[in-house]
Order: structure tokens, then C-alpha cells, then sequence
């Protein structure tokens, strides 16, 4: 069904309504949030199942957020195609990324391959699912920036990450009781649940065919609010966009970072000879819990404060926690360390908010060079990992200073670059 064009009636002064389109929106970042940190939290289950070293687990991320690379490609087919059309897209991808993890883990089980052949098998799927993800992304942000008043964009971003974390709660607890089960991690355990994301990916994209959305052009929303004769030429005249990817980049780091320590400081609580999977996923839930928490709070107390103020405060306390799970020990150490997620919960859309201001016609563009920061989780993880073996799980997590470090200068100084020479 054909998008419907939603404008304001010539003499009037009432806004259209999108309460349904962001419904429609606020159900896709649930889905992003579920899929994304459930893959994240198979880096435990994997490094049993296949016999992982640190660094070999990090794969997992890379080879879901390596996906990103392709955020501007994905933008300028946005720009082309429109956001229905691109929201289709991305969830019939991800799906059949789904069906095929399930068929080709069972097919590849069946004939008795090698770990190393199976793992590489996962890998690939779950990069086609981060391809459907990455379309899902690029279409979220700025439909939801774009989808009211400029003034209360931060606020909509915020609500919406509330919701995605939703399902970041959610996730650890489907590898936990759909996946793992209480039983030793094996491959077999992962087609059928899969199987089923598949088919239920599927459901929802074929419901979105046949659903109206508004169409949004930003152009001519500037145009209509006088200001279309100020913006420059191209997205990549912005350095606040270029900063703002690096700041997403850096913020990959850190929300990414912590859950894929915590693991190891569970390893080196109890030992290597104890099975750590269950409990150590289990934990995840309270990290990303503290993640909802801090974005349902974070969207009240966003109509009343001023973002950047928002951002430095939640930047300083999350390193704080994260300081505090170096030099403590034991659980205190790693209550530390989930409790940072609760100051993580607002970074994302604050951080993307500012890359995103005052674009216009560039809004979808921009949003496919800040999506491809998101990189990030696929270089630096990796590189954590690696630390973690050759060294420990506290040097690695001290690395995560030098991010929060970045972003708050973006913050304060990078976001602002270039927003008053248009």
C-alpha cells in the first residue's frame, strides 16, 4: 500500500498526527534492541560451545556490527526508496538471515563438521541478520526525529531507546531459558529458537506491507519553516557528523565493553573449571535492566534539562562505576560494573541527537555516516578480547575511560563545530 503524504492543511496551524507511525517505529527499535543484544549475549554461550579464546568470542561482535560499514550505502537507498519501503527491506532481511543461521546450523551439524567450520557458518548468518539491523537503524533514528516538533527530538530518541531497552532485558533471558536451558552449550541448542525469530520477523514484515506511513520530507518541512536557504551543499560539510559517528564509535565501547567483560570477571570470580555461562548471562539482564530503567527516567527528566548537561552528568557516573569495578572486589566489583548501565542508558540517543541538529534535507544522509560508528563494537571489542588474554579483564576494562573521555568532549565542544557557519 502507498505511503500517505501527511502535510498541513494551507492556513491552519494544527500539526499532523503521527502517534501511529511512531507506535509502528517504537515496535522496530524493540525488535533492534532484542536482536542486538542477544547476539551480544551468545559471546558466552559461543566460547563454550565452540572452545573460544577471548579474542575468537569477540568475533561475534565483529561479525554483527562489521555490518555497519554498509550504514551509508543503506542511507542513500533510504533516500531513494523512502522509510516504509527501507523498513520492509530491513526486516525481510534479518529474517531470512534467521532461517538461514537455523537450516544451515542444522545442515552443517548434520554432517558432522568441524567447531571451526560451524562457528564460521553462525558468523555469516547473524552478519546477513546485522544487515537487516543496520536498514532497521538508519530508518529508526531520523523517523523518529522527524516525526514531531525539533524542540522534543532528544525526548522522542530517548522514549524510544526506553523502549529498545525493553528488549535488551529481554534478550539475556531468552539465551538463558530458551537457549541454554541449565545444559552445557552446544550448537544443536541454537536452529530452533532462531528458526523461530525467523518466522516471527517475517510475520511483522509482511503486517508492515500492508500498513500506511507517513511520508516525511524533511526539505520541505525546512522550506516550510523558512530556513532551507541556510543549509550547506552536502552532509559531509557538517563536522559535527563526522565527530558524532566517532562519538557513537567511542559510545560503542563503552555500552558494548561492559557486557562483554562481565563474563571474565564471572571467569575469574569462580574459576575456570566452574561453568560461568548461565550465571554470567543471567547478569547481563541487570545491566541492560539498568539501561531501561535509566531511559524511561532519562525521557522525563530530558522535558526539563537541557541534553548536553544530561550527557556530561550520566558520562562522569558511568566512569565512575566502572572505576569503582576495578578497585573493588569480588560481586561488589561486578554490581559495579552493571551498574554503569543505568548511566549508559541515555548516551545513545543524546549522542546521535546532537550529530543529527540542524540538517534538514541532509537528516538521512547523516544518519548513515553516524550509524557506521557503530563499527566500533566490531574493532575495539575484538581488541579487548585480546587484552583480556594477554593480559587481564581489568586492564582491558580501563580502556573504556579513553571513551567516555571522547564523548564528553563531543559533548561539550565537537557537537557544536560547524552549527553556526552553515
Amino acid at each position: 500500500m502507498n505511503e500517505v503524504n501527511l502535510k498541513e492543511n494551507e492556513g491552519t496551524a494544527q500539526r499532523p498526527n503521527y502517534t501511529f507511525a511512531l507506535i509502528v517505529v517504537f515496535i522496530v527499535c524493540f525488535l533492534i534492541g532484542f536482536i542486538t543484544t542477544m547476539n551480544n549475549s551468545m559471546i558466552t554461550f559461543c566460547s563454550k560451545a565452540f572452545n573460544l579464546t577471548a579474542q575468537q568470542g569477540q568475533y561475534v561482535n565483529t561479525a554483527f556490527y562489521g555490518a555497519y560499514l554498509l550504514s551509508i550505502p543503506f542511507a542513500m537507498l533510504m533516500s531513494k526508496i523512502g522509510y516504509k519501503a527501507t523498513l520492509i527491506l530491513g526486516l525481510l532481511v534479518a529474517g531470512i538471515g534467521f532461517i538461514i543461521n537455523a537450516a544451515g546450523l542444522n545442515y552443517i551439524i548434520g554432517i558432522n563438521a568441524d567447531q571451526a567450520t560451524v562457528y564460521s557458518v553462525f558468523l555469516s548468518s547473524m552478519c546477513l541478520v546485522a544487515c537487516g539491523v543496520v536498514m532497521l537503524q538508519n530508518v529508526a533514528n531520523p523517523y523518529v526525529m522527524v516525526l514531531g516538533s525539533p524542540e522534543k527530538g532528544a525526548f522522542r530518541m530517548t522514549l524510544s531507546q526506553a523502549l529498545n531497552s525493553v528488549a535488551t532485558t529481554l534478550a539475556p533471558l531468552f539465551i538463558t531459558y530458551v537457549i541454554i536451558r541449565g545444559q552445557a552449550p552446544k550448537p544443536e541448542a541454537v536452529p530452533g529458537p532462531f528458526a523461530g525469530l525467523g518466522i516471527f520477523t517475517l510475520l511483522i514484515c509482511i503486517t508492515l506491507v500492508f500498513l500506511k506511513l507517513p511520508k516525511i520530507d524533511e526539505g520541505e518541512q525546512a522550506e516550510e519553516a523558512g530556513k532551507a536557504h541556510q543549509y550547506k551543499s552536502s552532509v559531509f560539510k557538517y563536522p559535527h557528523v563526522w565527530l558524532g559517528a566517532l562519538g557513537i564509535f567511542m559510545y560503542m565501547g563503552v555500552e558494548i565493553g561492559v557486557p562483554s567483560m562481565l563474563p571474565y570477571k564471572f571467569r575469574d570470580l569462580l574459576g575456570e573449571n566452574v561453568d560461568y555461562t548461565s550465571i554470567a548471562t543471567s547478569y547481563l539482564a541487570f545491566y541492560w535492566g539498568g539501561m531501561m530503567v535509566g531511559r524511561f527516567v532519562g525521557a522525563g527528566i530530558l522535558a526539563k534539562f537541557e541534553p548536553r548537561k544530561l550527557l556530561s552528568s550520566c558520562l562522569v557516573l558511568g566512569a565512575l562505576c566502572i572505576l569503582l569495578s576495578v578497585i573493588l572486589p569480588g560481586y561488589a566489583g561486578i554490581y559495579a560494573m552493571i551498574a554503569a548501565g543505568l548511566f549508559h542508558s541515555v548516551m545513545w540517543p543524546l549522542i546521535f541527537n546532537l550529530g543529527l541538529q540542524e540538517l534538514g534535507p541532509h537528516t538521512k544522509a547523516a544518519t548513515g555516516v553516524i550509524n557506521t560508528g557503530v563499527i566500533g563494537a566490531a574493532i575495539l571489542m575484538p581488541l579487548l578480547g585480546k587484552l583480556v588474554d594477554a593480559t587481564s579483564v581489568v586492564i582491558a576494562s580501563c580502556c573504556l575511560f579513553v571513551f567516555y573521555a571522547y564523548i564528553l568532549w563531543f559533548c561539550n565542544f565537537g557537537s557544536k563545530i560547524g552549527l553556526s557557519d552553515k
